[in-house]
């Protein structure tokens, strides 16, 4: 689900400059628009759903494409496979130690994706986890609210 919540402001382009001066990557206009629509967005977008916001804007899907991987590269996007073999952008946060991620739940009847933010686990999880190794992400699937059948 895609939610358009911040209206272009100065502030938000600017934030995106020092963000891209600071990781070392240009910004060009096509960068600033594809950081501004992931900062937006409530939950991970896939190519398909940008390019179907950029490329009415004049943004080609190869350029589109292009700076999703350059940004992944200079770590201020994530790119994540949700089990499903395709990929999915979201906007790091800045003040989160790099590389943190947090976990997601996917709907196994409609494909939905929600971010989970931050979730506690238990002391014994986490020592269980550090034997097992190192979790670098978490996806939880099941039934949406929306597509939960109630028999």
């Amino acid at each position: 689900m895609i939610k358009k919540s911040q209206q272009e402001t100065p502030s938000e382009v600017d934030t995106i400059r020092q963000l891209l001066r600071e990781s070392g990557v240009r910004a060009t206009p096509a960068r600033i628009k594809v950081m501004q629509e992931l900062r937006a967005a409530t939950s991970p977008l896939t190519h398909a759903d940008l390019t179907e916001k950029l490329v009415p804007l004049g943004f080609d899907k190869a350029t589109v494409f292009r700076n999703l991987n350059d940004l992944a590269d200079a770590d201020l996007i994530s790119r994540t496979e949700l089990g499903d073999h395709v990929w999915r952008f979201e906007a790091l946060d800045p003040d989160r130690p790099a590389g943190e991620k947090h976990p997601h739940f996917v709907c196994v009847e409609c494909g939905g994706v929600t971010c989970l933010g931050d979730m506690d686990f238990t002391s014994k999880s986490k020592k269980r986890a550090t034997t097992i190794g190192r979790i670098t992400e978490i996806l939880i699937k099941g039934h949406c609210t929306e597509c939960e059948v109630i028999e």
